[in-house]
């Protein structure tokens, strides 16, 4: 190996450097101040757990993105988390035993095994909220709101929300009496909404004309709220549930409406991020020059049942990494007090004054003059007639 590869990182991984750093770090504080206001606790889950816990009922997409290792104490598999609902639905569960509703918070740092995205890094910080304990609709309203609360606290105005249900495709799709490898390549091809390639796939997999018409109904039932009108005439005939769950849709976009009127709000039938764990509302948040969703979340009842605790959930993820390659850095350090180096113990003093009084106070560590501008100090501390005092330089 040559020199200069000991300063690569791997594919997808990056450091974060003070400007930047700064700017996460005041975020993340920004955003666990506004869920502790809405009654959310934080919580800290472990990097690491057996590989059993973390993709306990959240299906295969997450096992794809989590990398293992091996633990040497136990021999088992672990994996380092690559999303923390799981680790929250866990806690809830397991660590609280709640009869009421639940409410955790986190912000961290997760790890892919891949990006999720051509463009998007293996180390992305993620804040969410989880909300454990309602099935109500008032849940998924609140935690919508938060999330849009989140992105307006931080900074990001011109956002669209985009808002599905996967009850309408899961009762379709079982209805047709598909097999789970038909399931699975229609859900892909609905993913690319080629519609010319949906409907030859449904006249050679589907025989009822009804289902057919249904399930490719779905690959264009997107855009504003007329929307929910059109797939309520399209899919008149269709069982209840289906019905249902584009009702909860109405409900859900008026309240949101309501609350925040300049939000775009965009509906899509096929919108299916989590399809596999996800089994109501489901959202994701747009941001204005991002091409990919800086928040995903939805309804996600029942996980904690494999550990022995069946729930009803919901909650978001926000990916603080690329909301902050979204807003102005600024790359100006605070301004600091420069102390020369001394071995008085009143400039000791005076140094811990100041700092106690929000100053921040670079000591020196020897007598050579530093560069001031390096250092970020526009003050330096001097002593006067045996006071010490805080001067321009």
């Amino acid at each position: 190996m040559i020199n200069v590869d000991r300063w690569l990182l791997p594919d997808g991984v990056e450091e974060i450097l003070p400007t930047q750093a700064q700017g996460v770090e005041q975020l993340r504080r920004q955003l666990l101040d506004l869920y502790r206001s809405w009654g959310y606790e934080l919580v800290i889950p472990p990097l690491l757990e057996f590989t059993e816990s973390l993709f306990s009922g959240v299906g295969r997409d997450l096992e794809q993105l989590t990398l293992k290792v091996t633990d040497q104490l136990s021999g088992r598999t672990m994996g380092l988390r690559a999303d923390m609902t799981p680790q929250a639905a866990r806690m809830d569960a397991h660590s609280f035993v709640r009869q009421g509703c639940s409410r955790l918070c986190y912000a961290d740092h997760v790890l892919h095994a891949r990006p999720k995205s051509p463009l998007a890094i293996r180390t992305p910080l993620q804040a969410g909220v989880e909300l454990f304990g309602e099935a109500g609709l008032n849940a998924d309203i609140e935690v919508i709101s938060l999330l849009l609360e989140s992105l307006s606290k931080v900074g990001i105005e011109a956002v669209t929300l985009d808002l599905g249900h996967v009850g309408v495709y899961r009762v379709l799709t079982e209805l047709s009496g598909l097999s789970v490898l038909q399931e699975q390549e229609f859900f892909s091809l609905l993913q690319t909404k080629d519609q010319a390639e949906i409907k030859q796939w449904l006249n050679d997999n589907v025989e009822s004309a009804e289902s057919r018409q249904w399930l490719f109904a779905l690959s264009s039932l997107s855009g504003d709220e007329s929307i929910l009108q059109q797939a309520q005439g399209i899919l008149a005939d269709a069982p209840a549930e289906v019905h249902a769950a584009i009702d909860e849709m109405i409900e859900v976009a008026g309240v949101i409406a309501m609350r925040y009127p300049t939000i775009n709000r965009y509906f899509d039938l096929s919108e299916l991020r989590g399809y596999h764990y996800h089994t109501g509302i489901v959202f994701a948040a747009y941001a204005e020059g991002f091409g990919d969703a800086v928040a995903n979340g939805g309804r996600y009842d029942y996980i904690g049942e494999c550990f022995g605790r069946s729930r009803p959930a919901t909650g978001f993820g926000l990916n603080l990494t690329s909301i902050i390659s979204l807003l102005p850095l600024d790359d100006k350090q605070a301004a600091g007090i420069y102390a020369p180096a001394s071995g008085d113990n009143a400039q000791w003093q005076a140094i811990q004054r100041l700092r106690a009084n929000g100053e921040r106070v670079v000591s020196g560590l020897s007598v050579v003059i530093p560069d001031f501008v390096e250092l970020g100090c526009d003050r330096q501390l001097v002593l006067v007639e045996g006071e010490y005092l805080v001067q321009s330089v």
